[in-house]
């Protein structure tokens, strides 16, 4: 939980680097969030405006903590644009997504999971 909180904490931080416990957590709590807003609309009958709502909350934080993912593989930013390419795109992501953090300080801030060792 610690971990979906420091990305709420860091909202609209698009510079520094993110482990990939840090974007992994968050999307983990993002899904179960998710499903269970869903599941709980679905027993009232609702529209999903909740589910929406939240999604809405969420997409910055998203955005900004794959960005610091992809600035610890050593890969700018806009590297997260190529999802809108069909299916290699989310391929791509994914695999950059898993890859481990690059050792050492790079351009974009020293390596976080050797700070915290």
């Amino acid at each position: 939980m610690n971990w979906y909180l420091e990305v709420l904490k860091k909202y609209a931080v698009f510079n520094g680097r993110a482990r990939r416990t840090e974007y992994w957590m968050f999307f983990l709590f993002n899904l179960i969030i998710i499903l269970v807003l869903g599941f709980v609309e679905g027993l009232v009958g609702g529209i999903g405006v909740i589910g929406l709502l939240y999604s809405l909350a969420v997409l910055i934080p998203g955005i900004a903590v794959s960005v610091r993912r992809l600035h610890d593989t050593d890969r700018s930013g806009w590297w997260l644009l190529i999802v809108f390419v069909p299916l290699i795109g989310a391929i791509v992501i994914l695999v950059f997504m898993l890859q481990d953090s690059r050792s050492g300080q790079n351009k974009y801030g020293a390596n976080p999971k050797e700070a915290t060792a």
